[in-house]
């Protein structure tokens, strides 16, 4: 049930500071003393209640109107709440976080959980790009957003610079994924760092206390868990042992349930241990590229975020190709594998989860330049159009598989390695 209230009280003062601290969006200033004149004589609506739980719209009367007569009101249709709500949850974010400086209850309303919710189910999906990158010569850790329209479309692309919560910092922090326009980042391999970058809201979390050795590193998953409706962090601790005489690596995996602050123990990783950069989530699962028991080829192993359990996905028929690496990915909400060959990466969609008979080849993706340069080491997106984004050597590339053509978008003043993801706009807030 969304927030009721008998009297739409206008926001203060020190609610649009608070307003301006939490979010990036502006707020219009008051007129200078020299166009209060001006001002004063349009037509303002106050926003009254004449009814428990229902909103009026009523201009004061005003001489200056010359269709109203002096002592006269006119008076809008009154609207329940419940109905306001509805609307305004068809609105993008931009356009709330705006919108949150009418009145108390309104802002209350935006800020809602549930209400952050229903939104997220039916709002138009604004979707960007994130890049980030250390800034040359400050190395401070940078990170920019583009509409991913203009990234397949313009030639030059503009950027939104972000403000990383954790700024001023020297260091590269990865970007571990998104769900839910919340984007995890591990900034280090003992702790990590979910924020949502369009409400500015973020939360560190507490450190996992492993046991450091030469040799061991964590690899982490972000994903929801959609039975129980909550948000998980899962960290895959790896390090160096003697197993039988024999160097090998163990795991410890612990799950951390947004909203408890502390980490559990779950069964250790069931075959061999993941070499991705992160896990991939897809339909209530977090995913990884693993190497086998036995070292010698790849095994995709995924953890139902629910059950807590594991199972080994089996991957497409590849057709005799000679594949000589694999890269696991998201597309179109589906679990995305590029197998690389020596000349060319086959890009394979599973369009039903947990089904080896889905999986479908959608294209083939021949490599630029040399033949023997590295392959494509992530896709990003497939836009309405069928084109793909793909990165390529620490670069973005649109290939588009109608006409076999590529197209490398221009994006300026940035230098070295960088590493994007996709995230979609939201009002869902780390900060449980």
């Amino acid at each position: 049930m969304y927030p009721q209230t008998q009297k739409m009280a206008p926001v203060t003062d020190a609610d649009e500071e608070n307003d301006a601290d939490e979010a990036d969006d502006a707020v219009s200033s008051p007129p200078p003393p020299e166009q209060k004149s001006t001002t004063t004589k349009r037509q303002r609506l106050v926003i009254t209640s004449t009814k428990p739980h229902h909103q009026t719209l009523t201009p004061p009367a005003s001489s200056s109107n010359p269709h109203m007569p002096p002592g006269a009101s006119l008076h809008a249709p009154t609207l329940p709440f419940e109905l306001i709500a509805e609307i305004l949850k068809w609105l993008p974010v931009k356009f709330l976080l705006q919108l949150r400086c009418v009145c108390k209850s309104w802002k209350s309303l935006i800020y809602d959980p549930q209400f952050a919710k229903s939104h997220l189910r039916v709002s138009p999906t604004v979707t960007h790009l994130i890049l980030t990158f250390t800034n040359n010569p400050s190395r401070e850790f940078t990170l920019r957003a583009y509409s991913l329209p203009s990234v397949f479309n313009a030639v030059t692309v503009s950027a939104t610079q972000l403000r990383y919560p954790l700024n001023p910092r020297k260091r590269f922090d990865l970007i571990v994924g998104s769900c839910d326009g919340i984007l995890c980042f591990a900034i280090d391999q003992n702790c990590a760092l979910l924020w949502n970058p369009s409400i500015g809201k973020f939360k560190k979390l507490p450190p996992l206390d492993n046991q450091r050795c030469d040799g061991s590193y964590t690899i982490y998953g972000f994903g929801c868990d959609r039975f129980s409706d909550s948000y998980k962090v899962v960290a895959v601790f790896c390090y160096e042992c003697d197993i039988g005489g024999v160097r090998g690596y163990k795991t410890q995996v612990k799950i951390l349930t947004l909203g408890t602050d502390s980490w559990r123990r779950i069964q250790e990783f069931p075959s061999g241990v993941p070499f991705d950069e992160s896990g991939k989530f897809v339909n209530g699962t977090v995913n990884w590229l693993a190497s086998s028991a036995s070292g010698s080829s790849w095994i995709v192993v995924s953890l139902d975020l629910g059950k807590e359990c594991y199972r080994e996905l089996l991957q497409p028929d590849y057709g005799g190709v000679a594949v000589v690496t694999l890269t696991l990915g998201v597309l179109r909400d589906c679990l995305c594998m590029l197998s690389h060959c020596d000349t060319f990466s086959d890009v394979w969609l599973m369009k039903d989860y947990g089904n080896k008979e889905s999986w479908t080849k959608l294209f083939s993706v021949p490599y630029m330049g040399n033949p023997d340069s590295f392959p494509y080491t992530k896709a990003l997106y497939i836009s309405e159009d069928d084109q793909v984004l793909l990165e390529f050597q620490s670069k973005l590339v649109v290939y588009n598989p109608r006409d076999g053509t590529f197209k490398i978008p221009e994006i300026q003043n940035i230098n070295g390695w960088v590493v994007p993801e996709v995230y979609a706009e939201s009002l869902i807030s780390p900060c449980f």
